[in-house]
This record gives C-alpha cells, structure tokens and sequence, in this order.
C-alpha cells in the first residue's frame, strides 16, 4: 500500500498542475534575495517548516505546500496540508510543551522537475502533562518548482522507538 501510495504521488508530480478558478499555488508575498540553487531551495523549503514545528507555531507553513498536497503520516492518510494543519497538527502542537530535533540528516535528488527529499532525524517532545516520546523519524517529501517557488507535493513520515539500549 505504501508503494502504490508513493508511487502514485510520483506519478502526479511528474504530471503539470491544472489549475483551478481563483486557486492559488504559489505563495502570496516572497521575500527579495538572491536565488538560491535548486536543491538549496528545497532544503530551505523542509528546512522553514522544521523551524515552524520545533517553535510549536505552524502559522505560516501552507505557502510551503501545494493546495493540493498529500499528507501521509505513520500509517494514515491526512489529506491535504491544510486539512492536516486544521484537524492533526495544530491542535497537536498545542499540546506540546516542546519539540526537538536532533540528529538532522536529508538527502535530496531531482527526477525530472521534482525532487525528492528523504530526511531521517531523532526528535523528543514533551507535552505540556509531562509525557516525554523520543522518537527515530524519517519524512519523505515530492516537491516541484510552482510559481517559481519549490512547493511540497507530498509528504510522508514515520516514527518509532529507539531500540532500548
């Protein structure tokens, strides 16, 4: 299932966007600085909503994603970013006391106009109950230049425990 779902993203990244009446793809307001190259672009790009996460404040982050973007995290489908960002992530956050990563490693490689970016990291979250979770993780994310701007397509990540050691 995983397969046919990530194949199945590849397949729709590699096709062009159509574009849908008053839908907008590209982010409303980009700061003016010198172009980056591609895969610096793309790391900024997973590097911002890291950030984001770890500040516990996702406001912001849906110019980082296609309006049509997929979420898929450890076994379900979310949906869209913004679906994800409403109903999972955002009360989520708010009720973390703090989110970490460390260990930090991303790999990227562009197929044709997308790129694919596969992220491996530890992180520890503490709730604001005191409930502690460290967690290995890996993300893999489709990105495609929208508008001028790199944009997530899809986005799939996983945990589990470290091996007790």
């Amino acid at each position: 299932m995983r397969f046919l779902l990530t194949m199945t993203a590849l397949a729709m990244a590699a096709q062009p966007l159509a574009a849908h009446p008053g839908e907008q793809h590209a982010p409303a307001a980009q700061p003016k600085t010198a172009p980056l190259s591609d895969k610096a672009a793309v790391q900024s790009v997973l590097s911002q909503y890291k950030a984001a996460i770890e500040k516990l404040d996702a406001r912001g982050t849906e110019r980082l994603f296609a309006t049509d973007s997929a979420i898929l995290e450890t076994g379900g489908v979310e949906g869209n970013y913004a679906n994800y960002l409403a109903h999972h992530l955002g009360p989520e956050l708010s009720e973390f006391k703090s989110f970490h990563y460390s260990n930090y490693k991303i790999e990227v490689r562009f197929i044709g106009p997308v790129a694919l970016a596969t992220e491996s990291y530890t992180y520890r979250i503490e709730t604001k109950k005191g409930e502690v979770a460290d967690r290995l993780g890996v993300a893999t994310s489709v990105l495609r230049k929208i508008g001028g701007h790199w944009m997530i397509l899809s986005m799939h990540n996983s945990a589990r425990r470290p091996k007790a050691s």
